[in-house]
């Protein structure tokens, strides 16, 4: 491991290069052409066998064999950007208005590429082959996983690791956990139909503000009252439009939302119960309403073994000062796809800067990019010791 180590730690500075070239050239879900070109002529300069397009999208596949035979490990990173306006002030600033790395995509994408250049230069001394699975669309359901796994990303795949920046986990701490880690995040889209009117005239109307604000706080009893205090799930309603004047009564109003579950049951009985509420409080109101209920990727469900080994070796990584058990985290990712197909972990990387820490998907996110170094020296030393697992 230690020569693994050394050369990272010496391709640190592209490793950052990287990271800030994709930070400032972001591009949306199913629609990042340019980065797919990157990362392909990257891996074209180097010599290493890839695949392109992969699923119909813009995925990208690299693999470096071992001079021995073993396992095959794959590796993932995402590299989609979010419709968010930066506001950091930065020199790598995003370029694209509109369009940010506001979730730490860029440097996942960095790590993965450094470690497999670093990966191809001790391939003699290594075993097996490790699979660089550069995934699209992460952030918006249906997600780049399912594609890219019906496409043969995964076949003859032993084990698959992944790892997220996490921007609010203190720098150096590594956060495994066995079991159900992240939610489903479902969606939701209500449309209340009531009848519009004068603002001087409410006993005229039917109005769907009204109507609305009763849901909104109706549906909060289904966490509350319907769910056992032992299960986890959220329900949040985000928006809320019914556009009108200040002397309007509003014809009808909208709201979409989310639901995250942990659980199938819990989830379908979330979704029930929705559809009752919804539609008792219309029928008192004498409205109508349309439900659109979109499910989103299923839970990510970390396998014992491979998470129990990513916990020991990190213990292990330069530069680790912690390695604790990380908490449920109701945020969803389709890596949870990977999952249901090969053995397999998902952990926490760290990385949290100094000063004030923003979340994920906020305009001033950002992170310690030294955290990249660390996840790469884990990511790397689970692949390779992989090879000695019974």
């Amino acid at each position: 491991m230690e020569q693994l180590f050394e050369k990272l730690k010496a391709n640190y500075d592209e490793m950052v290069s990287i990271r800030r070239y994709l930070h400032m050239h972001p591009e949306l879900s199913f629609q990042e052409t340019e980065t797919g070109k990157y990362i392909k002529g990257f891996y074209e300069a180097l010599g290493i066998p890839y695949e392109g397009n992969i699923g119909g999208m813009n995925g990208v596949v690299a693999r470096v064999k071992g001079a021995k035979p073993g396992k095959t490990v794959a590796l993932r990173a995402d590299f989609d950007a979010l419709p968010i306006q930066e506001e950091n002030e930065v020199p790598y600033k995003s370029t694209v208005p509109g369009v940010m790395h506001a979730c730490g995509h860029d440097a996942h994408t960095a790590t993965l590429l450094v470690l497999a250049k670093v990966l191809n230069e001790i391939k003699d001394q290594l075993s097996g082959e490790y699979v660089m699975i550069h995934q699209p669309a992460e952030e918006y359901a249906p997600g780049g996983a399912k594609p890219m796994i019906d496409a043969g990303v995964l076949e003859g795949v032993d084990v698959i690791f992944g790892t997220h920046l996490w921007s609010t986990t203190p720098f150096s701490t590594i956060e495994y956990r066995v079991g159900p880690m992240m939610a489903a995040p479902d969606r939701f889209e209500i449309t209340i139909q009531g009848k519009g009117g004068h603002g001087a005239m409410p006993e005229q109307t039917k109005d769907a503000v009204v109507i609305g604000s009763q849901l909104v706080t109706n549906l909060q009893q289904i966490v509350s009252r319907r769910v056992s205090a032992a299960d986890t799930a959220v329900v949040t309603v985000a928006s809320f439009i019914a556009d009108n004047a200040f002397n309007v009564i509003a014809d009808d109003a909208k709201m979409t939302g989310t639901v995250r579950t942990f659980k199938e049951e819990v989830q379908g009985k979330i979704k029930n119960e929705m559809e009752r509420i919804i539609e008792g409080t219309c029928i008192a109101a004498d409205a109508t309403y349309q439900f659109d209920y979109q499910y989103g990727y299923p839970p990510l469900v970390n396998h014992e073994k491979e998470t129990l080994l990513v916990k020991e070796l990190a213990a292990t990584i330069p530069g680790v000062t912690e390695v604790r058990e990380a908490p449920l985290v109701m945020a969803g990712e389709d890596f949870s796809y990977y999952l249901q197909n090969v053995p397999g972990t998902y952990f926490f990387t760290g990385a949290k800067p100094e000063g004030e820490a923003y979340p994920h998907h906020h305009p001033k996110f950002t992170i310690d990019e030294r955290a990249m170094l660390i996840a790469a020296k884990t990511l790397g030393s689970a692949a390779i010791n992989y090879q000695h697992v019974e």
